[in-house]
């Protein structure tokens, strides 16, 4: 016989878990998963094991599984399970319920897990019957990668972990691969579509994280090659396209102000007759408050949520997978001889390098890449001329998501990108950058986070360390809360007292926790630092002492230099 225990473990592996992120418990759960040699990348605290768990979602194309104790920790899962549902990133949260025959009678941390994790999952299911767990955990998985994924949890009462249960016989599942539905919009709404778009005098392509969630990075850049048609991306869709391409725009959004990489652009949306929206929800930063694209357009929007269709525009709507969508309108649209015969491609492709060309050329004098505090556009600058083309870029929500979608020029288009960009809570890019190595130990991970967001998660350091990882961290000390403060100042022309923060010796910190680390205040020796970390087999935290007064072009600041 074997436990309950023993056949979940037994389906997780044959389903093609090698890692989880856990911190003992459900202990019987997780000792039968290490017998099997199922990794336990052990974290420090339960919102950070979550983000290590989207995090590895987001690159890996695979269902991670993340378990906690019940009661107080699993009320530290519920901000990472919100963003993974915003991003459609299927986390399966495997989570302890108090034993059942104490359910309802105030037993050690008992709480109602089903109302808590009500509005952060698309599901929540539990343990009842000892002989339907594994129905129940296939369950569980396929609702997180089918349809529209998103983050499951799974509740498991002590006790029935421990029940004895027959041995399943194992025909081969199903895998962990997302998404696992690959649906097509039907053929009148594709017609309607290219009929739209082969009329357009002014078509334009929104790429957003949706294309990398659904893997359908070269089925768009095979519909923008074929049909010259220009293209931009939003934060969460950065790395879609290769930005060297003369059909790139760039990231567009609410950072298009003056000194942005996409300074100028705005003029060229505002023009666009037809636009495709792809894999993007269209939302308050990605559409600078929903004034940057235009209202007499004509918007086509491709997404497997029904949900996010027309929500902020009206549409054609395109209900389906991405990358299979894509693919049909790229054939469709093939065959028509006359698609697209207004729209001139060769001018727009000129007026795209021209708007470059002076967004550089402002950025070139309004930036002073030697000075001192250093500014992180010299930090990115560095960064990109460092790190390999295959490597991971993460980045923590707020400034730091900015600085390295505007001046993170990805050529080529071989890196992933990964920002927490859902609901962008601060903090969360370094254990999910620990997430991104645990699914590619080959790959280097980089991670860019300022000292605000890092003191959320620095006890992560410590982990890196006794799970033998490498990522590199390159952290912005500017010692302010600085999208608080400038926003601050933006909105209301003074600050609270708790935008700026005591000195702290975050080297100190790593070196504690068992990571190299070493501080970095002069711009000549920032390049040779970076290239020192990725040399190196072990992590390494780069303290960058940052410019205060920098912030980045967003546009509802205005110009704030003078009172910074």
């Amino acid at each position: 016989m074997n436990t309950v225990a023993d056949v979940l473990a037994k389906r997780l592996k044959n389903r093609g878990l090698r890692h989880f992120f856990g911190q003992s418990l459900p202990s019987r759960l997780v000792l039968s998963l290490e017998e099997l040699g199922v990794e336990q990348v052990a974290y420090r605290t339960e919102n950070a094991g979550g983000a290590m768990a989207d995090g590895f979602a987001r690159v890996s194309g695979t269902v991670p599984v993340v378990t906690a104790q019940n009661g107080p920790a699993a009320t530290l899962l519920v901000p990472p399970l919100v963003e993974a549902k915003l991003v459609r990133s299927p986390v399966l949260a495997i989570v302890q319920e108090v034993p059942s025959r104490f359910r309802g009678k105030n037993a050690f941390q008992e709480i109602d897990h089903f109302e808590l994790f009500r509005s952060s999952t698309k599901a929540v299911l539990r343990i009842d019957e000892p002989e339907r767990a594994v129905e129940t955990l296939d369950r569980a998985i396929d609702l997180a990668r089918g349809g529209v994924p998103g983050p499951v949890v799974l509740l498991t009462p002590a006790d029935i972990l421990l029940e004895d249960v027959e041995p399943v016989v194992d025909e081969q599942p199903a895998g962990l691969e997302f998404p696992a539905d690959r649906t097509v919009p039907a053929s009148n709404r594709l017609a309607e579509a290219v009929d739209a778009l082969a009329q357009a005098e002014r078509p334009l392509v929104v790429a957003g994280g949706g294309v990398h969630r659904s893997g359908a990075t070269e089925a768009l850049r095979e519909f923008v090659q074929r049909h010259r048609v220009p293209v931009a991306t939003t934060n969460m869709g950065k790395g879609a396209v290769d930005e060297a391409d003369q059909l790139s725009i760039g990231v567009v959004g609410n950072a298009m102000a003056p000194r942005s990489t996409t300074h100028g652009m705005d003029a060229l949306i505002a023009e666009s007759d037809v636009v495709l929206v792809v894999g993007a929800r269209m939302n308050e930063n990605g559409t600078d408050s929903w004034k940057l694209f235009p209202r007499s357009a004509t918007y086509i929007q491709v997404d497997i949520d029904p949900e996010e269709l027309g929500r902020n525009y009206p549409v054609i709507r395109l209900l389906g997978d991405v990358d299979a969508t894509l693919r049909e309108l790229t054939a469709a649209s093939g065959s028509r001889g006359t698609f697209l015969s207004a729209f001139d491609a060769d001018s727009a492709i000129r007026r795209i390098a021209e708007v470059k060309a002076s967004a550089q050329e402002t950025v070139s004098g309004a930036v002073d890449l030697e000075q001192t505090p250093i500014r992180p556009e010299r930090i990115v600058k560095d960064l990109a001329e460092a790190v390999p083309e295959d490597a991971i870029l993460v980045a923590d929500a707020s400034y730091s998501t900015i600085w390295l979608s505007n001046y993170f020029h990805a050529a080529g288009g071989r890196y992933d990108f990964v920002e927490p960009r859902g609901m962008a809570g601060l903090g969360w890019g370094f254990p999910m950058a620990i997430g991104a190595k645990v699914a590619h130990p080959d790959r280097e991970v980089v991670c860019l986070t300022g000292d605000g967001g890092f003191g959320h998660v620095w006890q992560e350091m410590e982990t890196l360390a006794r799970m033998g990882r490498k990522v590199v961290v390159v952290l912005l000390d500017n010692g302010i809360l600085g999208f608080q403060k400038h926003a601050e100042i933006s909105k209301y022309s003074g600050t609270t007292t708790a935008t700026e923060f005591a000195p702290v010796d975050h080297a100190g910190i790593a070196k504690a926790s068992g990571i190299d680390a070493f501080d970095v205040s002069d711009p000549a020796e920032l390049g040779p630092a970076i290239s020192k970390a990725l040399d190196s087999a072990s992590s390494t935290l780069i303290v960058v002492k940052t410019d205060p007064r920098a912030y980045p072009p967003i546009t509802a600041f205005g110009d704030i230099t003078a009172e910074v």
